[in-house]
């Protein structure tokens, strides 16, 4: 197996992992379970997400990244070593491997992730930004001197950049993405309803009924929880309109931090903005109406890419092929 060069989209809930002449090979959400009298890795992947707020005390399913960058080191290091043995078997020799960052990382987040990888396995670890690698994802030409906005919003960060000539002009990168959604609706239902609700069944209604944008038609969807008054579980009714107060302070931290960057936006490069449109990527912006309350908020045609939550692997992995061209820099 040799020369096999992998893209890894390190996210704060997805890893997705790319590997040239063959695609994504692997989608799994970034949780681990780990045995606490011995350290030991009991699951990882969805296996372990399942077992997320559902753990006896010695074991602990953690995500061992937060906000877009590893808050746990050691537990992330077990991870990728497990998701590069479960892509390539034994390598006879050990990967190149390119991981996404987020754009606004210090040197330290940087080093870390560098060391995570290289004690992992790899040869050798390249970073690509986040927001340049979800430009060449979704397809756009990043190489020619003209403005691409993109709005990559993920579990973790939401990561905002104007690209031209291949590189961020202006970028900025919040940690207000669907972690803190997932937060908000929990909040928002602790408060109005009077139930507590685990962060699986947050994302189970973000995912379902949630929108940022009024719907024609309300939806609704059942879940449980635990009331707070009696102490035992209740099922309520949660309708689309709700999620919308719910979601409405987190949205309005994404579409503000966007606006500040097309501020910062140097005019020719605004002035292409206005003509091509802004472009989302990542899980969290298919989110029901966060394109239209975008558009409507900037004024600027807003597109969704096609893959928007392989966005950020696929443009990882489209990097690999100019792996040998930075070696010889």
């Amino acid at each position: 197996m040799f020369g096999q060069d992998i893209g890894i989209d390190l996210g704060t809930a997805t890893v997705i992992a790319y590997i040239k002449g063959k695609g994504i090979v692997l989608r799994e959400p970034s949780v681990v379970a780990v045995n606490n009298t011995n350290g030991e890795v009991l699951a990882v992947g969805h296996e372990a997400r399942r077992m997320l707020g559902r753990t006896p005390g010695n074991i602990v399913a953690t995500r061992p990244l937060r906000d877009g960058v590893i808050s746990d080191y050691t537990v992330t290091e077990k991870m990728l070593k497990y998701f590069i043995n479960k892509i390539g078997g034994k390598f006879l020799f050990a990967p190149r491997i390119m991981i996404c960052i987020p754009s606004q990382v210090t040197e330290v987040e940087k080093k870390a992730v560098i060391d995570a990888a290289s004690n992992a396995g790899a040869r050798k670890v390249y970073l690509i930004e986040e927001p340049i690698a979800a430009a060449i994802g979704a397809g756009i030409d990043i190489s020619k001197p003209c403005g691409n906005m993109i709005v990559d919003i993920g579990g973790g960060t939401t990561d905002i950049a104007v690209i031209s000539l291949g590189g961020s002009v202006v970028s900025s990168s919040i940690k207000v993405a669907g972690d803190k959604f997932d937060e908000a609706i929990v909040r928002y239902i602790k408060r109005k309803h009077n139930v507590m609700i685990g962060e699986r069944t947050a994302e189970d209604l973000k995912v379902n009924v949630g929108c940022v944008y009024p719907k024609i038609q309300d939806v609704e969807m059942d879940i449980r929880g635990r009331d707070l008054i009696s102490g035992l579980p209740r099922t309520i009714t949660i309708h689309s309109s709700e999620m919308m107060e719910a979601l409405e302070e987190p949205t309005n931290m994404i579409i503000d931090a966007v606006h500040s960057v097309l501020e910062k936006t140097p005019p020719e490069l605004a002035a292409d903005i206005s003509d091509r449109g802004i472009y989302m990527t990542g899980g969290g912006c298919l989110i029901d109406g966060l394109d239209k309350l975008l558009q409507e908020r900037t004024g600027i045609n807003v597109m969704i890419a096609e893959d928007a939550v392989s966005c950020v692997a696929l443009g990882t992995g489209k990097a690999l092929d100019n792996l040998d061209m930075i070696d010889r820099k």
